[in-house]
């Protein structure tokens, strides 16, 4: 694992060392609590819980985890440096693994700054911590998800615009497959569709966790879906290094 921490660590630095990670978390921090406190009736709902910011969370992923993952390797490749990071005693799945670590990280970091709802929510009720603490998992979770696809993506392109657009697009058919809209619409003119839609909907994972249940089939669709996509970034970076 001594490739993989040289890379994450290479990676993290990297987004603190520029504007970006700090404009991500503004933009995330605002934009949640915007969107929890307004649209998501967080007051006037009555409830102690945190369900108004689970329910947002893959939406404002869907644009901010792109704009994270199109420079990780289309940047690479359009600056030429990534034979030099290929040519370090490391195995690309180990660069791969690294990058995509050091992402999650910093969305997980940018999902703990968000604690003052935490601490909202425990002064105006008494609410369940575990249920929100196994929400914010499922966020981390779906974050995980949308960095595999994106990561992916960028790997595939030199044009950062080109990998934003196609994660962006991406994230949405995941996002949105779930929702009440989409399968009602195929549930009325193509039923099987309707199931493979809500099976691959990080939406409806994402609700589970928010209600405090931990399944293991939710798990093991994340865990063998960001490993898919970790498996197709490797393969890309292979077949297009010498691009």
């Amino acid at each position: 694992m001594g490739g993989v921490l040289t890379v994450f660590r290479r990676e993290l630095a990297g987004y603190f060392a520029t504007p970006v990670a700090y404009v991500f978390i503004v933009i995330f921090l605002v934009l949640a609590g915007a969107l929890t406190f307004t649209i998501g009736n967080f007051f006037t709902r009555g409830q102690a819980d945190l369900q108004p910011f689970f329910t947002f969370v893959p939406w404002l992923f869907l644009f901010l985890v792109p704009a994270l993952t199109m420079r990780l390797w289309a940047e690479e490749r359009r600056l030429g440096t990534i034979e030099l990071l290929l040519t370090l005693p490391i195995a690309q799945w180990q660069a791969v693994v690294g990058k995509f670590l050091a992402a999650w990280a910093f969305c997980a970091i940018a999902l703990l700054l968000t604690f003052p709802l935490v601490i909202t929510v425990n002064i105006l009720g008494e609410p369940d911590n575990g249920v929100i603490a196994t929400g914010y998992l499922g966020c981390l979770m779906v974050a995980g998800a949308f960095l595999a696809v994106g990561a992916a993506i960028s790997a595939l392109t030199k044009n950062q615009v080109i990998a934003f657009v196609l994660a962006v697009a991406a994230c949405f058919f995941l996002t949105a497959a779930g929702t009440p809209v989409v399968t009602e619409f195929l549930s009325q003119r193509v039923p099987q569709m309707a199931d493979i839609a809500r099976a691959i909907s990080v939406t409806d994972r994402l609700g589970g966790f928010s209600r405090g249940i931990i399944a293991a089939r939710d798990v093991i669709f994340f865990a063998s879906f960001i490993g898919f996509f970790l498996f197709a970034n490797t393969v890309a970076v292979d077949q297009r290094k010498a691009d």
